[in-house]
Formats: C-alpha cells, sequence, structure tokens
C-alpha cells in the first residue's frame, strides 16, 4: 500500500548482503529473467547454475517448471509469491548436494541490474535439523526473516504479524497513510470496521477456513476503506507460523490491487457486451444489459424503456412515462418484482436525467429510497433490502434518449465511488449499438408483422362449406417469416384456397409475400385463362422469376368444386411444401403428396407442374399449413407431420368447429421459433349453419 522503494528514496538491493546468510538466495533480472545472483546456501542446496543465463536454462529439469511460472506471475503482477508445500531437489545435476527438501518465495525486488525477482528458499532436510545446533539455526533463520521483511518494505505492500485471535502484533509499511488511521502498538478485530460492510463475512470465513484443521495459507481479495472515503481493493496472504504442532502467529502481506482489479473488471465487462449483441429482441438485449453489470459494480440494475419518439408515452403536464423491460440483482437478494406492461409516469430526478442526459447519484438513508425514481412496486423492493443509493443513467442512441438505468446499492452498501460510476457509465455506453440494432429490429419486425396481418383477409362466406384460417408470428424470435394464405371465392362458385412460404425473415419477405398473394389471386380469379392449380403456379412462377420479386417461394395451391349430390373436388398443385393433411369424417388421417411435390417458385420456371386431385365427403377437412406447424429443432420432419395429423384427429375426434381445430393446432406450436398459418375447409351439409372464425 505505500510507494516503492525507489519513490521513497530506498536504496536499491544489494544482493551481497546475502552472501553469507543461511538460507538460500538468488536473483533474476528482467523479463526474461536472467539468474545475476545466487549465494552460497542456494550453490549448497542446488549446486552450480550458470550465470547470466535465463533461468529456464539454468533450471533446465522438469521439476522446475512451477518456479518458472511463479517467475513470470511475480514479474507481471508484482505480487509477492510463497511456496510453503515442501519442494524436492533430486541432485542429479553434477555438483549437485543430493536429495534436499526445500520452501521458497518469490518477491518482486530493484535491484542494480533492473527490476527483478529475488528467491529465497529454506532448505528443510530433517537431517540438517540437528538437536544441538537448534538454537543457532532458529537465529539465523530469525536474521534472514528480518532480511526479507526489511526487502518486502520496499515494495507497495504491508507486511504485519497477526496472533491466532485477530490481533495485529507487527505492522510495517504504509498503513497510515493509506488508510488515515493511526498506528497502535496492538490492533484488535476493530480493524474490520474499516472492510466493506459486503466483504467481513468473506474475510472471515476465508481465515478461519485456513486456520482450520491443518493451518494452510491464507489468501483474500476484499475492500478496504482508504483515507479518501473510497473503498479500494486489497489481497492479502499469509502464511502460519506453527511451533511444536501449534499455530503461534500469522504472517503476511497486503498490497493495493484496485487497478490492477479494475482494469481487469473493466475487460470483462465489456466482454458481456457480446451477450447483448448476441440477443434477438429488444427484452432479451436490455435483460443482458442489466446482467453486465451485476454484480461487480452493482447490487440490482433495472432497465426502463422510454416511448419510442413520436409515440404516446408522456403523461399528464407532459411528463414522460417509462416501462421496466429488465431487472436483474445479485444472489442473496430477495426476488425482484416480475416484469409487466405497466408504464409509470417519472418523476423530477428522472426527467431532469433524461433532459440532460448526464447520470445522476441519488443517496438516502438506508431503507428510505425516495418516491417517483422507480415504480411503486420498486421503491418497496428497494426498502426491503436496505437500499442505500441509486444511479440512474441515460441509455443515449442517435442523440435520443430511449431508456435509463437505474442501479442500486443494496443491504447498507455505501453508495459506489467516482471510478465505480465512471466504469458504470462506459459499460452503459459501449451496448448502443447493439441496442440501436435490436430496436431497428423490433421496428422492422413490428411493421413486417403489420403488413402480413393487413394482408391476411377474413375467409369468404362459402355455401355448403366450412372455411377458417388462423396465422401465429413467432413467439421465441425477432424474426417475422413470409407465411401466407388466402381464400378466394370464384364466380363460377369454387373456391381457390392457397398457403405459402417465402424465404427470409424480414420486411423484404413480407413484402414479396404480398405482391404473390396479390398476383395469384389475380390470376386465379381470371378463370377464362388460369387452368387448373398447376397452370395457375406456372403463370405465378414465370412472372415472379422474371420480376426478381423473392428468391425462394413455396406453395399449394387448391381449387375446390361443388360436386353435384354433395362434397367437393379438390384439385391441387404442390410447389415445394408440406403436403395437405386430410381428415376423413371417417378412417385414418393421411397427408395427399401424390408423387411429389414440384421444386419451388423461383428456381426453374421452365419445368412442368403437376395437378393432382381428391374428392371430399361431406364432413371430411383438408388442412394447408406451413412448416412452422410441424418444425420441431433436433427432430424430423416426419416427427412434426405424424404429431400434426394425431392431434389434428384428436380435435376432429372431439366434434369442433373447424375455428377450433385451426386454433388448438396453432396454440400447440405457441413457443415454435418460426411462426405458423394453417387454413382449412370442411363440406357440411347444405342449410347448415356456417360457424367458421378467422383470427
Amino acid at each position: 500500500m505505500s510507494r516503492t522503494g525507489r519513490e521513497k528514496g530506498v536504496p536499491e538491493l544489494e544482493p551481497e548482503v546475502f552472501d553469507r546468510a543461511i538460507v538460500a538466495v538468488a536473483l533474476t533480472a528482467g523479463p526474461e529473467h536472467r539468474l545475476v545472483y545466487y549465494n552460497e546456501a542456494f550453490h549448497d542446496l542446488f549446486g552450480p547454475r550458470p550465470l547470466g543465463v535465463p533461468v529456464g536454462e539454468a533450471f533446465a529439469e522438469p521439476a522446475a517448471e512451477r518456479f518458472l511460472d511463479l517467475l513470470g506471475a511475480v514479474h507481471e503482477d508484482k505480487a509477492p509469491r510463497q511456496v510453503t508445500t515442501p519442494r524436492t531437489t533430486e541432485g542429479t545435476d553434477p555438483g549437485a548436494p543430493g536429495r534436499r527438501h526445500f520452501v521458497y518465495s518469490l518477491s518482486p525486488v530493484v535491484s542494480r541490474h533492473g527490476p527483478g525477482v529475488l528467491t529465497v528458499a529454506i532448505d528443510t532436510t530433517a537431517h540438517i535439523e540437528a538437536a544441538e545446533r537448534a538454537e543457532e539455526l532458529s537465529e539465523q533463520r530469525h536474521q534472514a526473516l528480518q532480511r526479507y521483511e526489511a526487502l518486502l518494505s520496499a515494495v507497495s505492500q504491508n507486511v504485519w504479524l497477526m496472533s491466532p485471535d485477530g490481533v495485529i502484533t507487527e505492522l510495517m509499511g504504509g498503513f497510515e497513510e493509506f488508510t488515515g488511521l493511526p498506528w497502535r502498538p496492538r490492533i484488535d478485530q476493530v480493524w474490520l470496521d474499516a472492510v466493506h460492510p459486503q466483504d467481513r463475512a468473506g474475510l472471515v470465513q476465508t481465515f478461519r477456513d485456513a486456520a482450520r484443521g491443518t493451518p494452510s495459507m491464507f489468501v483474500c481479495t476484499f475492500r478496504l476503506r482508504a483515507a479518501s472515503g473510497e473503498y479500494r481493493r486489497v489481497q492479502s496472504r499469509a502464511v502460519p507460523v506453527v511451533r511444536g504442532g501449534v499455530t503461534v502467529e500469522w504472517v503476511g502481506t497486503t498490497a493495493d490491487i484496485e487497478d490492477q482489479w479494475r482494469n481487469r473488471l473493466r475487460e470483462r465487462l465489456l466482454a458481456r457486451v457480446a451477450t447483448v449483441t448476441a440477443a434477438q429482441d429488444v427484452a432479451q438485449a436490455f435483460g443482458a444489459t442489466a446482467a453486465a453489470v451485476v454484480p461487480e459494480l452493482t447490487d440490482a440494475c433495472a432497465v426502463f424503456l422510454l416511448p419510442a419518439p413520436g409515440l404516446p408515452g408522456p403523461g399528464p403536464g407532459g411528463a414522460p412515462t417509462a416501462t421496466r423491460i429488465a431487472s436483474t440483482a445479485r444472489a442473496g437478494l430477495p426476488d425482484l418484482p416480475p416484469l409487466s406492461d405497466q408504464s409509470y409516469q417519472v418523476g423530477p430526478v428522472v426527467q431532469q436525467v433524461i433532459e440532460s442526459r448526464r447520470p445522476r447519484l441519488v443517496t438516502f438513508p438506508s431503507g428510505s429510497p425516495p418516491s417517483g425514481i422507480v415504480p411503486d412496486v420498486s421503491t418497496a423492493w428497494l426498502r426491503t433490502v436496505r437500499a442505500t443509493s441509486l444511479t440512474i443513467v441515460p441509455i443515449v442512441i442517435d442523440a435520443a434518449v430511449v431508456a435509463f438505468a437505474v442501479a442500486a446499492a443494496c443491504a447498507d452498501s455505501p453508495p459506489p465511488g467516482p471510478a465505480d460510476l465512471a466504469l458504470l457509465g462506459e459499460v452503459l455506453h459501449e451496448v448502443r449499438d447493439p441496442l440501436r440494432q435490436a430496436l431497428e429490429l423490433q421496428r422492422t419486425r413490428q411493421t413486417a408483422l403489420t403488413l402480413q396481418r393487413a394482408l391476411l383477409t377474413p375467409t369468404p362466406r362459402v355455401p355448403g362449406a366450412e372455411l377458417a384460417a388462423h396465422y401465429q408470428p413467432a413467439s421465441k424470435t425477432a424474426e417475422i417469416g413470409g407465411d401466407w394464405y388466402d381464400a378466394l371465392l370464384l364466380p363460377d362458385g369454387s373456391v381457390a384456397l392457397t398457403i405459402g412460404d417465402i424465404a427470409g425473415h424480414d420486411l423484404e419477405a413480407a413484402t414479396s409475400m404480398s405482391q404473390l398473394r396479390s398476383m395469384l389471386r389475380v390470376i386465379a380469379y381470371d378463370q377464362a385463362h388460369s387452368g387448373p392449380p398447376a397452370d395457375s403456379l406456372a403463370r405465378l412462377d414465370r412472372v415472379a422469376d422474371g420480376l426478381g420479386i423473392a428468391p425462394l417461394v413455396t406453395a399449394v395451391h387448391v381449387q375446390l368444386t361443388p360436386r353435384p349430390g354433395g362434397g367437393w373436388h379438390a384439385a391441387w398443385s404442390n410447389a415445394g411444401h408440406p403436403p395437405p393433411l386430410l381428415l376423413p369424417v371417417s378412417g385414418q388421417p393421411r397427408f395427399l403428396r401424390g408423387e411429389g411435390p414440384d421444386l419451388p417458385l423461383c428456381v426453374d420456371p421452365s419445368l412442368p407442374r403437376t395437378t393432382w386431385h381428391e374428392d371430399l365427403r361431406t364432413g371430411d377437412t383438408l388442412l394447408l399449413y406451413t412448416d412452422g406447424l410441424i418444425e420441431v429443432p433436433g427432430t424430423d420432419l416426419t416427427e412434426g407431420m405424424a404429431h400434426l395429423a394425431a392431434h389434428a384427429d384428436e380435435a376432429q375426434s372431439d366434434g369442433v368447429t373447424l375455428a377450433a381445430l385451426c386454433g388448438r393446432l396453432l396454440a400447440a406450436a405457441d413457443s415454435r421459433r418460426d411462426d405458423a398459418a394453417v387454413i382449412g375447409f370442411r363440406p357440411i351439409a347444405q342449410g347448415r349453419v356456417w360457424t367458421g372464425m378467422w383470427r
């Protein structure tokens, strides 16, 4: 936490002070980790090693791989490492002293060779701890520890000793400078008051876990209140000092890692913007936006969508209204209120944020949020979680505020600091492009859906027949396809039914659908030139291909003619579409496949097309449908067709109207990813009341 030795005028490390140290000491320099020094104890422990070469050449044995990795880590993040699990050297190199056990530590230093890493290794081989030298060794090791602590005081961290009951008895480094608290000879557990409230329990539990049973290394990252009043992240590392099988104290270091942590956090948060890009609709995009900042930057976040420009929205007095479209909270907090389409009139604080396009931090006593910033149901939730602040951030796209995010500090957490607010604003700024795409896609989808619904006109009343049709847009995607159906009562009393699907899932597909539908209506109505269904589709194919209306179109076109004495005759042609389904009044359902469908439209207009024929009895049901009704990801189309036939046959057996039957089929496909359409025809006895519906 203190400044580096060079900044404080402390001289560079002179490694020769360790020449006669009882612990093994080596010094490497530079990012390539050149071995520039080692003392006699190091020579005795590891044997002769060449100086001036990268340490990877000096320690070529496979067992040294972990040591090399730790050297790179210490040089990179300037944080010391300690390996308290005994390591072993086999001593197979020439001049090596034989098999030895040791532990070691690595610390970043600056010497006359430049920045480097100091390695301190202690020989733990049992036979050197003879009883008659125990006292002497203890003193020598104590001197080595003093030298090591002196070295650590030259880097930006505190070194401390703590008793097993949590009382700090010795402290070196910039404790006063960092915390603004005066140093006392003994610091009891009152120092926990400076730890962030949300980190205290985790810090205590981590220490207890390290101290339980056989004590092990303690490592914990937490937030500590600095002299400025802000919380900064620090990392403490400590090892137990065990004598006679009893832990008598802990020796550790605490380093300020706020800048490193924040840089890594910024990278992680900006990487989460990719999840917003992958969102399929506006609600999912804003949901990913809220999730990107929880829990690292805030305890809870909600996004409120404002009405699009030109659409109704301002409440009484001209105040804007907003709708909560997404919200998320960190684990451990109560469930958020469920989302609803109900909008609320924003208060003066939010209105000021919208008009100024600047974020605003609102602080208040724990559990006492002001009204008007969020809906009443959200305000009640904030009281329950003891919120202490709200940060309102406008989301600006193309110079217009389209939404705003509200981030909450909960559970008595202190308000966010300037760095947190800046990073929160940066993340929400970075999501502008994916949010713009989602909004544009929603507008395009709505336009296409409006066009599509406008063209799906009600089915006509047909004497002697029941006619019904349903259309359902996709429920799990932002896409709209080119599905369409049509039913046309012709001058001679016959009926033309068509169902089709145009490749594409956008406004262009919907526009192409409208053109093809209109052209086929003209062709079918002009009975003097239309001919059988195959001729009608062939004429449509030539025109569509010549005008370049669509890349690929599938369709089934049926002409139904009443038969003398009852029933109807169906003549149909299939251009690459799923086959019609016939539900006989008695018997099993079957698909009218003929010898297979012809090619889709707009592929090769020169190829001939085929007309197939089928007689329908009174009570039979003919269904035309699009693949959205039978297509299930991960399954074969034949499975979907079999399911459709079984479901339709069950509905037919229940005696439901044709409109109800079509509705049930569409309801079964409610969670499909594609839109779906179905149109049905059923001959009825003359004089029966027609009960068809359209939706």
